[in-house]
């Protein structure tokens, strides 16, 4: 138990590590386009905006020069200084200042640039401009602003609180439930058959959980149905080995041999049957999905087994009559269809009196085929309907004692055999005899007039 708690705490850690470092990824890729989206929208709508503020500035400056001189130019330069912060110049094409006449050339760009915008390393910021026609330059230096870390913490909680939603979100719905059917996977590989997750999510992660639900569902069956039949066979086997065992005793000390010869053949050709009933059974639920899934048409499939039960029918003295006919096709295998009829058929045959006819009726709709077998014997009591397609199930009142017989598997491989091509199969009493439908879903039908 505690091995398993740490394998599943090891497998959903690795899969809450693996969603943050998703989310780390994704907060990441977010930084660097916006900073691309920045960087871009800069070159493109503000750097240009700013150029265009610098040549205003300049030729603000250069008029104020040319028409009122240095006293002119000292006013305007003394207004951007108050107004922007920072020293502002207007500078000759050698770079010398036309207020003061100090040599600023460190200011302009290398040639042949004729604008710039940088940082020069000591807290300063520097904007040089030239005019177009390269007489003068604009230049402005100034004092870099320090930006604290506190001014952003507001964004970084709230970056760290949306991705603490998102990554809750995520465990709630996804880490969470996997673990959920991890649990419920490991419960039934213990045995716990009857462990399902249950959910009616829509998104990927239900149609998950309910595909397991509906493997367990049909490995529970094909286990419990399995167990039982194994039971049965053994329960079944004894009587016969038994008898054979007291019938090989008797043969060697019995005066008459050949009685008791006689009886180990009845017994060996009984264990025979039981042999190939039990193979037929394997054949129908060893593969539930119907490998080799054909277009089988029903009709044909009825009017061969009925042709081939007539033979038998006619050797116990009855007779076997078909009415209707099936158009339709059916999804699945023949042979196990085959089976499935002949079986039904079969028993109504062992159980009809003689004269009488056992009645195959056939008839179809839209959506599926109808084959009714009646008998004219003497039934089954009421209680024990619903139980004879159970594998061995014994008939203990008139209709296994006229007959002498009543267990094997011949109805219970008729039921696996439909319900293997989604089909049922019913029977009741009819007063006298034994009436018992079977419905196989159609995939095409020609309805007749």
């Amino acid at each position: 138990m505690m091995a398993r708690r740490v394998r599943q705490w090891f497998s959903l850690k690795s899969l809450v590590v693996a969603t943050v470092v998703s989310m780390i990824a994704i907060l990441a890729l977010s930084f660097l386009v916006f900073q691309a989206i920045a960087n871009r929208m800069t070159q493109q709508r503000i750097e240009p905006t700013f150029q265009r503020m610098d040549e205003v500035q300049l030729e603000s400056a250069r008029s104020a020069y040319e028409h009122r001189g240095q006293q002119g130019l000292t006013e305007y330069m003394g207004m951007l200084d108050r107004i922007f912060a920072g020293s502002h110049y207007l500078l000759d094409a050698q770079g010398i200042d036309q207020i003061t006449g100090a040599d600023r050339r460190w200011l302009l760009p290398a040639p042949p640039a004729t604008h710039s915008r940088t940082d020069d390393g000591h807290g300063h910021w520097i904007i040089s401009h030239r005019s177009q026609d390269g007489v003068y330059w604009f230049a402005a230096v100034g004092q870099l602003g320090r930006i604290h870390i506190w001014t952003f913490l507001p964004y970084y909680f709230l970056v760290l609180g949306a991705t603490a939603v998102v990554f809750w979100l995520a465990a709630v719905g996804v880490v969470l439930p996997i673990r959920r059917i991890a649990s419920t996977i490991a419960l039934f590989g213990q045995g716990d058959l009857t462990a399902r997750i249950q959910t009616k999510r829509p998104d990927e992660i239900g149609q998950l959980a309910r595909s397991f639900d509906q493997m367990a569902e049909r490995l529970e069956k094909l286990i419990v149905s399995e167990r039982q039949l194994l039971g049965d066979i053994s329960h079944e086997l004894r009587s016969p080995l038994a008898r054979l065992k007291f019938a090989i005793k008797l043969a060697r000390t019995s005066p008459d041999p050949q009685t008791a010869l006689d009886r180990i053949e009845r017994d060996v050709d009984r264990i025979s049957t039981l042999v190939a009933d039990i193979v037929e059974v394997t054949f129908v639920e060893g593969d539930p999905a119907l490998r080799g899934a054909e277009s089988v048409p029903l009709g044909d499939v009825v009017q061969d087994v009925v042709r081939d039960c007539a033979v038998e029918a006619e050797i116990r003295g009855c007779r076997v009559e078909l009415d209707g006919a099936i158009a339709g096709h059916a999804l699945g295998s023949r042979e196990m269809l085959r089976r499935a009829i002949e079986n039904v058929l079969r028993n109504a045959v062992r159980y009809s009196p003689e004269g009488r006819v056992v009645e195959v009726t056939a008839t179809e709709t839209e959506r599926c085929a109808v084959i009714v077998v009646r008998d004219h014997g003497p039934g089954v009591p009421e209680a024990a309907l619903v139980r004879i397609f159970d594998p061995f199930y014994r008939v203990e009142e008139s209709r296994e004692n006229k007959n002498g017989a009543g267990s094997g598997l011949g109805l219970s491989i008729a039921r696996r055999a439909v319900q293997a091509h989604h089909g049922s199969i019913t029977a009741e009493n009819m007063y006298p005899g034994l009436r018992v439908q079977i419905s196989i879903p159609l995939i095409s039908a020609r309805l007749t007039a």
